[in-house]
């Protein structure tokens, strides 16, 4: 028996392959999302063997789920879009049904699944989405009110350590990022956040104010937060600003 995760916006997309799926008892579907928010929560908790994956969706793309999961599995995207069909195969999808697809086009992607981890092609997958995360991303998955929501990194004022996670301070708000501080400094493109502080990552677009505090300096951002520069971290600011 297989896992299968179906992810699509569309009822009716999730509709066919919930029929289609009927003639292979093999293959069990232990749940459905129609966001790419939900379809996160839901891979990692399940950590399913195949995922049926649309690439435009609320919240996030099929692409950025794939970067937030914590294992790849096999995918098969089902999409409206023929555009994405070269992305989806340099990320070694198994295949890429195009809509409206016919039954007997779902059974050759079917055919092709190979569940054998050492033959698969889930390390190719894992490595190429590695590389594709050095783009650096737009957005990011935070939690807020014991939701999982997504922020857009333009708006990131500031990070502060908060023990293995991270605090995200907005203007007038802030989140709770999984990732520890050091994570999200290598996440984040350097040209725009710098390390200022063993506990402080700042947005360089959204300094007000640097004023010199000791033998160091201490940061007035946009919404009037005031961060401290250690020593240790000095040249991170001094190459970038002066």
């Amino acid at each position: 028996m297989k896992k299968v995760i179906l992810i699509d916006d569309e009822s009716s997309g999730r509709q066919l392959i919930n029929e289609y799926l009927k003639e292979y008892p093999d293959l069990i579907l232990l749940g459905e999302a129609n966001n790419g928010v939900d379809a996160v929560k839901i891979c990692n908790e399940f950590k399913p063997d195949l995922i049926f994956l649309d690439i435009q969706m609320p919240g996030l793309t099929g692409f950025e789920v794939l970067t937030y999961l914590d294992e790849i599995p096999n995918i098969i995207f089902s999409t409206a879009y023929d555009s994405y069909a070269l992305q989806a195969f340099e990320v070694h999808a198994v295949d890429y049904l195009l809509k409206p697809y016919t039954k007997e086009r779902f059974k050759k992607a079917i055919e092709k699944l190979k569940w054998d981890n050492e033959i698969n092609s889930v390390t190719p997958l894992a490595e190429s989405l590695l590389i594709e995360k050095q783009t650096y991303p737009e957005r990011i998955l935070v939690h807020k009110n014991k939701k999982l929501i997504t922020l857009s990194v333009s708006n990131i004022i500031r990070i502060e350590a908060y023990g293995d996670y991270s605090k995200l301070f907005t203007t007038n708000d802030y989140f709770i990022s999984n990732y520890g501080i050091s994570s999200l400094e290598e996440k984040l493109n350097p040209k725009n956040f710098i390390r200022v502080h063993r506990s402080s990552i700042v947005n360089l677009k959204q300094i007000k104010e640097v004023q010199r505090y000791g033998k160091t300096f201490e940061i007035t951002m946009t919404n009037a937060d005031k961060v401290k520069v250690s020593l240790s971290y000095m040249d991170n600011l001094k190459g970038i600003i002066f």
